[in-house]
């Protein structure tokens, strides 16, 4: 390569000066001014000026027109993250992680997602041992008798739980489900805050799981992983490596935390 052609922008340079300057303004919540960009990437105005012109042409980023005239990302990446999103296989993302979790543990590892006020169940990695907790997939249960449902509701927040419980009446499916709207409420928050939930043979009895999220790019809550096991043999030292799992497959599909 000459020197000339160090000194002038090549082709890859320019892709990563778009690059950086997408991420400049993802940081942002509001528009985002020439003068802060220019500062967060080391650009000069000018670079900075014709680079989002052109990234503008092409619907990547807009202007704020009616405030200061800032920068913001463009609608044109929501269609094409969709598009990503739409192509992605959960299942298939899925499952190397879930085969890792499984054979850490050595029990069952189920992915769910939401349907109305259940979780269906969608994939599943089971061990080769006698004694087992196999959900068979297309199958269903509440929300509020499962790990993963609980912490799908705890997201959504009190008002949500209410109306859940409104709708649903808490059927009591053996002596632990939880059937008191507050008391759901409470679990669910304290769930979500340390990051996973436990069904204490909420759903069946002598089964008991443990369950977190799994979220896309835009950080919504796509699926639910857990673990099931008869009650006996559930430890709490999985919840670190099922939050591990879940991370691998949330990063798979672009979240970041």
């Amino acid at each position: 390569m000459s020197a000339t052609e160090r000194q002038s922008p090549s082709g890859i340079q320019v892709i990563d000066r778009m690059s950086q300057l997408l991420d400049a303004i993802a940081r942002y919540t509001g528009p985002v001014s020439l003068k802060v960009l220019a500062a967060e990437t080391g650009l000069h105005s000018s670079t900075v000026f014709r680079i989002l012109g052109a990234l503008a042409s092409h619907g990547f980023v807009e202007r704020d027109e009616g405030g200061g005239g800032g920068y913001r990302l463009g609608r044109r990446l929501l269609q094409l993250g969709a598009r990503v999103r739409s192509g992605v296989d959960i299942r298939q993302a899925a499952l190397p992680a879930m085969a890792w979790l499984r054979d850490e543990v050595g029990e069952s590892v189920n992915l769910t997602i939401r349907e109305g006020d259940e979780v269906i169940y969608v994939e599943r990695a089971v061990p080769n041992r006698m004694m087992r907790v196999e959900q068979i997939i297309g199958s269903r249960a509440p929300l509020h008798v499962t790990a993963v449902g609980k912490m799908m509701l705890g997201f959504e927040g009190a008002e949500a739980i209410h109306e859940y419980a409104r709708r649903t009446g808490l059927r009591a499916f053996t002596a632990n489900t939880l059937v008191d709207a507050q008391r759901l409420i409470e679990v669910s928050a304290a769930a979500l805050a340390q990051g996973y939930a436990y069904d204490d043979e909420e759903a069946e009895q002598g089964v008991g799981c443990i369950g977190t999220l799994v979220r896309d790019a835009t950080g919504a809550v796509v699926a639910g992983l857990s673990i099931s096991a008869p009650i006996e043999r559930r430890r709490d030292a999985w919840a670190a490596l099922l939050l591990e799992a879940s991370a691998r497959i949330s990063a798979h599909l672009g979240y970041r935390s």
